[in-house]
């Protein structure tokens, strides 16, 4: 695998010193964020965005750690936004998400120079997360859970599934917003303009293989403790997208450390960064250098 430059997505601004990339994977390319310390480096960090999301959910959070030292790169998973999208749902399955995590990771470690990664994953991010510790704990120095659960339910957006199914290859977020669909993009704003983007981008199929994803009701902690990867739980105050009682017993059950991140929701990563940045600075350093 290797890496190279990219070019930023979308118009919403970048920090500074946060650089575009793409990782050559085995599935295509995946497209990466990375924001780099000034000085040397701490550690190394990668990033998995959720359902729906991608790379750009992290903007605000990359430079923050990069300011606490560490060398930070999130990217965007297979089907999702600017990232490669190969055709057929049964090319989104859990395994595979996972298995392009451990690929970016040995590649992101081969190209700092570190023995191991610090994993965060962001609600389906955190399952994607879960089964690469699973399948290869090896890359990874620790694991952090964003919002995330230990397993799915069944049923779960049943009725999401069943709108793109019947859509016709019409982007989700056009679903969501008829009134603005075919608004020229100078009328709306950077955000809107953005997820308009983003979803007109994502592929229905990844969307489709992460909901089969998402309520799958296996659960995996005992599989992830088995790994021997410390973890860390965290969630907003307000998050309502995955149960907090199941992200406090994965906390229990694992012997981790739970963060709960004040004035935010589902996505402390952008409502409450500073805090979401303090939280995961204070435990990656509590860590043996890997």
């Amino acid at each position: 695998m290797s890496v190279r430059p990219g070019q930023a997505f979308g118009p919403l601004p970048l920090a500074d010193g946060v650089q575009p990339l793409v990782v050559d994977a085995s599935v295509g390319p995946l497209t990466a964020l990375r924001a780099r310390p000034a000085g040397a480096a701490r550690g190394v960090a990668l990033l998995v965005p959720g359902f729906t999301g991608s790379k750009e959910d992290f903007r605000l959070l990359l430079p923050l750690l990069a300011e606490r030292g560490w060398d930070t790169w999130a990217y965007s998973q297979r089907g999702q936004a600017d990232s490669v999208a190969p055709a057929g749902v049964e090319a989104y399955r859990a395994q595979d998400f996972a298995a392009d995590a451990v690929e970016v990771a040995r590649t992101v470690a081969d190209v700092t120079g570190v023995a191991a990664v610090h994993l965060l994953g962001h609600s389906f991010g955190g399952t994607v997360a879960q089964a690469a510790v699973v399948r290869d704990p090896v890359p990874f120095a620790s694991l952090t859970l964003l919002c995330s659960g230990p397993h799915g339910w069944p049923g779960r957006e049943d009725a999401l599934r069943a709108r793109l199914l019947a859509s016709d290859g019409v982007d989700l977020w056009r679903l969501d917003h008829p009134d603005r669909a075919g608004v020229p993009d100078e009328d709306l704003d950077p955000a809107d303009l953005f997820w308009r983007l983003r979803a007109e981008r994502t592929s229905t199929e990844h969307l489709l293989g992460a909901l089969e994803v998402l309520a799958d009701p296996t659960d995996t902690t005992d599989a992830v403790g088995a790994a021997g990867v410390p973890v860390l739980v965290v969630h907003g105050a307000r998050d309502d997208a995955w149960p907090q009682d199941w992200q406090r017993r994965t906390a229990a059950r694992l012997g981790a450390p739970l963060v709960i991140v004040p004035d935010a929701g589902h996505l402390p990563n952008e409502e409450n960064p500073a805090a979401t940045a303090a939280a995961l600075d204070a435990f990656w350093a509590s860590l043996p250098t890997p």
